[in-house]
C-alpha cells in the first residue's frame, strides 16, 4: 500500500490507534502516541460516509484498546469485566461522534480543533460523574509517570492534560489535511511549549520542608480470594497486623497505615476486635488508619430509603470503610466512589424509588452503602483522608478532602483482585496525579502492592514490590499550600462542557 492509501484504509486508522493508546499508558509510558492515534481516530471519523461507517470501525478500535489496558479486569470478574470493556467502548462512540460533525462543518482549524478537544474532555468529565463511572482510560491518566512534563495540571488537573493531547491531535490532523504553514507551525508550538513550560516550572515548586510526620506503611499481602486473607480466623488476621506492624515502628513513629478492608470482616465501632487494636496502639504511643467493612446500624427515624435489610429489629448498610484510631476516639469514613456493580449495583436507589419490578427487594443487590461526606481525620497534628482504591482515580473527589483540611493523603487500596497485571501498576502510578495536582505529600498502603511514598512532584520516594510482605517508615511532610486546581477544582472541563454545548447548540439552531 501506498502512503496516501493507508491514510484512507478504514482498517488502517481503526487498528493504529488502539495499539497505540494501549502503549500510552503505563507500564510502557509512551504517551506521546495519543497524539498520532487521536490523528488516525479524527481521519476515521471524516473519511466514513456516515455515522454507522463510522461505528462499524471505531467500535472495534474502541473495543481493542480497552481491552489491551483492561484486560485485567476480567481476572476479578469475566463477565463483569467484559461488559465493562464493550460499555466503555461504546461510551466513547458519542464524543468521537460529535467531533466528526464539528469537523464536517469547517467552521476553521483552530476553532474545530478547540471544539474537539473540548467535546473529549467533556465526555471524560461526564464519565467520572454518574453511577457507571470508569475514570481509567481518562488520557491525561496515561501520563502519570511522565511527571516532568505535566506539572502543570496544578492548574488544569488531569483535564489539562487531555485537551492537549486532543487540541494538538486535531490542529495536526489539519495541518496535514490543508498543508498550511501556519497550523504547521501552530501544531508544533503547541506540542513543544506546554511540555516546556511545565519543565521550567520544577524548580518553582512548592515542596514543604517543616512539619514533618513520620509513617509506617504496612503490606500485610493477604490473599484477598481467601476468608480472613488466608488466616484461620479473624483474630489471626489482626495478630498479624498487629505483629508486623510492631516489628517495623519507632517510637518515633506516628501514624500506622493498613491497607482497604485489612481487617476482612464487617466491623462496628465497638466491635471486641478493636479494644485489642486499641490497646496496642496505647503501648505504641501512636494511631492506626485501617480499611475495613463497616456494619452500620440505623435508628428506625435515620435511616435512608434504601438499606441492605434489617438485624435486630433495626435497619443496617454495610459500607467499604476506613476507621482512624486515635486513643479512645473512632473516626469513620464511608467510600464516597464505589465501582460499578462489583461494589454497587448501577442507579439503585433510582430503582428502588420508581419501583416497576413488583416484588423485587433492591436492598439484597444495592452493594455497599454509598458514602457521601469527603471525611477528613485528625492524625496528631495533621489531617488526612483515607482514599479507597477506586476513590484515589477521581480528581475532583480529592479536591474536595483538601479543601475540607487535608494536609497529606494518605490512600488505602487492595489491588491483590487484579493479580500480578498492569492493573496494579496503573493504579499506583495515578496517584501520583493527585500529588501534583494538590500538592501533598501521598502515603498508599496496598494489601499486595504497590505501596509508597510519593512527594508532591509526584516523584516516587519509596516504593513496594508486588505480591510481598513489607513494612517500611518514612518521613511526609504536611501542607496547607492550595493550588489553582485545589482553589478552582475541574473548572477546565466544566469551561469546555460548557463551550462544547453551546457551540453544538448554536450549529444545530443555524441549520434549522
Amino acid at each position: 500500500m501506498r502512503k496516501n492509501e493507508l491514510w484512507d484504509e478504514p482498517w488502517v486508522l481503526s487498528v493504529l490507534p488502539a495499539i497505540f493508546l494501549w502503549l500510552s499508558f503505563p507500564p510502557f509510558n509512551l504517551g506521546l502516541l495519543q497524539i498520532p492515534a487521536f490523528v488516525l481516530l479524527i481521519r476515521l471519523s471524516v473519511i466514513s460516509v456516515s455515522v454507522r461507517q463510522m461505528i462499524f470501525y471505531a467500535y472495534p478500535s474502541f473495543i481493542l484498546w480497552n481491552l489491551l489496558s483492561t484486560y485485567w479486569l476480567m481476572m476479578a470478574t469475566i463477565t463483569g469485566g467484559a461488559a465493562a470493556i464493550v460499555a466503555n467502548a461504546a461510551l466513547m462512540l458519542i464524543p468521537l461522534g460529535l467531533i466528526r460533525y464539528v469537523l464536517l462543518k469547517k467552521s476553521g482549524p483552530i476553532l474545530t480543533s478547540f471544539l474537539a478537544a473540548a467535546i473529549w474532555v467533556s465526555y471524560e468529565y461526564l464519565h467520572h460523574q454518574w453511577d457507571l463511572a470508569w475514570p481509567w482510560l481518562t488520557l491525561g491518566n496515561a501520563w502519570a509517570n511522565l511527571t516532568a512534563v505535566i506539572q502543570y495540571i496544578s492548574v488544569t488537573g488531569v483535564w489539562g492534560i487531555s485537551f492537549w493531547v486532543v487540541f494538538t491531535a486535531a490542529l495536526t490532523y489539519h495541518a496535514i489535511v490543508t498543508r498550511s504553514k501556519s497550523i504547521q507551525k501552530m501544531a508544533a508550538a503547541v506540542l513543544i511549549v506546554v511540555p516546556v513550560l511545565s519543565l521550567i516550572s520544577i524548580p518553582f515548586i512548592h515542596q514543604p520542608e517543616d512539619r514533618p510526620l513520620d509513617v509506617l506503611i504496612v503490606q500485610p499481602n493477604s490473599d484477598s480470594y481467601e476468608d480472613y486473607g488466608g488466616h484461620p480466623s479473624l483474630d489471626a488476621l489482626v495478630t498479624h497486623l498487629l505483629t508486623i506492624s510492631d516489628r517495623g515502628r519507632t517510637d518515633s513513629t506516628e501514624v500506622i497505615l493498613w491497607p482497604e478492608n485489612a481487617i476482612d470482616s464487617p466491623m462496628t465501632p465497638d466491635s471486641q476486635i478493636f479494644s485489642r487494636i486499641r490497646d496496642s496502639l496505647d503501648t505504641w504511643n501512636t494511631e492506626l488508619i485501617t480499611g475495613s467493612s463497616y456494619l452500620k446500624y440505623y435508628d428506625e427515624d435515620d435511616a435512608p430509603s434504601l438499606t441492605r435489610g434489617v438485624h435486630n429489629n433495626r435497619p443496617y448498610s454495610i459500607y467499604n470503610a476506613a476507621f482512624h484510631f486515635s486513643g479512645n476516639t473512632t473516626e469513620i469514613y464511608e467510600k464516597g466512589r464505589l465501582v460499578p456493580v462489583v461494589e454497587r449495583f448501577p442507579f439503585v436507589e433510582f430503582f428502588h424509588a420508581i419501583d416497576i419490578f413488583d416484588g423485587v427487594d433492591w436492598g439484597r443487590y444495592m452493594g455497599y452503602g454509598l458514602g457521601q461526606s469527603a471525611t477528613v481525620f485528625d492524625v496528631d497534628d495533621a489531617k488526612t483522608p483515607a482514599l479507597i482504591c477506586y476513590d484515589s482515580v477521581f480528581p475532583g473527589w480529592v479536591n474536595q478532602f483538601v479543601n475540607n483540611g487535608a494536609d497529606f493523603l494518605s490512600i488505602v487500596t487492595n489491588d491483590g483482585w487484579w493479580g500480578d497485571s498492569h492493573g496494579h501498576i496503573q493504579h499506583f502510578a495515578y496517584a501520583r496525579l493527585r500529588a501534583i495536582e494538590q500538592r501533598r505529600w501521598i502515603a498508599r498502603s496496598a494489601n499486595n502492592g504497590i505501596s509508597g511514598i510519593i512527594s508532591p512532584d509526584g516523584k516516587i520516594q519509596a516504593a513496594t514490590d508486588y505480591w510481598t510482605e513489607e513494612v517500611f517508615s518514612h518521613r511526609i511532610y504536611r501542607s496547607d499550600h492550595m493550588t489553582i486546581y485545589t482553589r478552582f477544582g475541574d473548572w477546565l472541563p466544566v469551561f469546555l462542557l460548557i463551550s462544547a454545548t453551546g457551540w453544538m447548540v448554536i450549529l444545530i439552531v443555524k441549520k434549522n
